[in-house]
C-alpha cells in the first residue's frame, strides 16, 4: 500500500470520516486490482 494513503486513511479514521474513507478504500482496490492484473500478465508472458 503506497505510504500516502495509509497516511490518509489513517487519518480518516482518526476524524471519523466515513465518506473518505470510503473513497479511500476504492482508491485501494481499484489500485491493487490494477497491480494484480499488470503482475499476472508479466508472469504469464515468461
Amino acid at each position: 500500500m503506497p505510504r500516502w494513503l495509509i497516511k490518509q486513511l489513517k487519518q480518516a479514521f482518526y476524524n471519523r470520516d466515513r465518506r473518505q474513507i470510503r473513497f479511500l478504500n476504492q482508491c485501494w482496490f481499484s489500485f491493487y486490482e490494477k497491480e494484480y492484473t499488470r503482475k499476472k500478465k508479466q508472469s504469464a508472458s515468461f
